[in-house]
């Protein structure tokens, strides 16, 4: 009389861990913590005096919301070809497709159903200009990843400028969705800046096979230390001064109303800085979204810069 009321429950409880399993798997394939890339989305609204407007903050947030499914269907699309490539890999194996936790079969499923869910979401914009620039630039975005994950990441250099242009399209649909000027000076301090966390992650690829004579990449070996210590520090030096030269630029000041935006320079340097010392020093440029959200020095940093220049463009 007992085992009939037994077996029921087991089952039950079967199903129910295997429905968790499966959602949390395909919540880490979508890799929301990703996501922190496209609050580039925002720079826009935010640097043009807008971000405490309900009607363009909900289209950046409904942008921001869509560019985020359309990424997740690239990285599921990256797994699906990388996936006997991350097997090798350190960290990489422990991905879901890797390590045995998601089918093909699932992991197709769900890049199609993220690219679908963007599309609904980009049709919840204003009909018109804005929605058809802001789904043109995701659709460029999404073409443009998936070469780059098919032919583009295994050329040298190609790979990285195609990771600062990603950004840059970031800020650009940010301006479309929002109908939001966007100054060019913007435009290349993403480009930089972006490029030079691109090198950074190279550069903990080549550690990688220096160690332990793995391939983490089909180009790894056009990259080494010294051109790569280079690069980042070069590209470093860029953004800072073009950061500097955009805060002293008459337009800007004329537009903000304001001569005090150099003041916020203090805490760009402190950042950039701070990340080549966690890249050379420390080491641990192998993840630039992990850094960003659990160094407190760079967390610190970007409160100080968000703070200063709030302050000083908006009170």
């Amino acid at each position: 009389n007992i085992c009939p009321k037994i077996k029921p429950k087991k089952s039950y409880l079967y199903i129910t861990e295997f429905i968790l399993n499966l959602m949390n798997s395909i919540i880490k394939l979508l890799r929301p913590a990703q996501w922190l890339k496209n609050t580039f989305i925002f720079l826009p609204i935010f640097f043009n005096h807008r971000i405490l407007s309900f009607e363009e903050l909900a289209s950046a947030l409904c942008t921001f919301i869509a560019f985020s499914f359309a990424a997740s269907s690239v990285y599921c699309f990256n797994d699906i070809r990388d996936v006997e490539a991350d097997k090798l890999h350190p960290k990489k194996r422990m991905r879901p497709i890797a390590s045995g936790k998601i089918t093909l079969v699932q992991a197709y499923t769900t890049m199609v159903a993220c690219i679908i869910i963007a599309l609904v979401l980009l049709y919840l914009l204003p009909a018109g200009e804005i929605r058809n620039k802001t789904s043109f630039g995701i659709i460029i975005y999404y073409i443009l990843n998936l070469f780059y994950c098919t032919t583009l990441k295994h050329i040298a250099i190609i790979d990285t400028f195609i990771i600062a242009i990603g950004f840059v399209i970031r800020v650009l649909v940010g301006g479309f969705s929002t109908a939001t000027w966007i100054s060019q000076w913007i435009v290349l301090m993403t480009f930089l800046l972006a490029l030079f966390l691109a090198f950074a992650k190279r550069r903990d690829d080549v550690l990688i096979f220096q160690t332990s004579g793995k391939k983490m990449r089909k180009n790894i070996v056009r990259y080494n230390l010294t051109f790569l210590n280079n690069a980042i520090a070069i590209i470093a030096a860029m953004t800072m001064i073009c950061y500097i030269m955009w805060t002293m630029e008459n337009d800007v000041i004329e537009r903000f109303n304001t001569q005090y935006l150099y003041i916020t320079s203090i805490f760009v340097l402190l950042g950039i800085m701070r990340y080549m010392q966690l890249t050379i020093v420390d080491e641990k440029s192998g993840s630039p979204t992990n850094i960003i959200r659990k160094d407190r020095f760079i967390h610190l940093c970007i409160a100080g810069w968000i703070t200063t220049f709030t302050i000083i463009i908006y009170l």
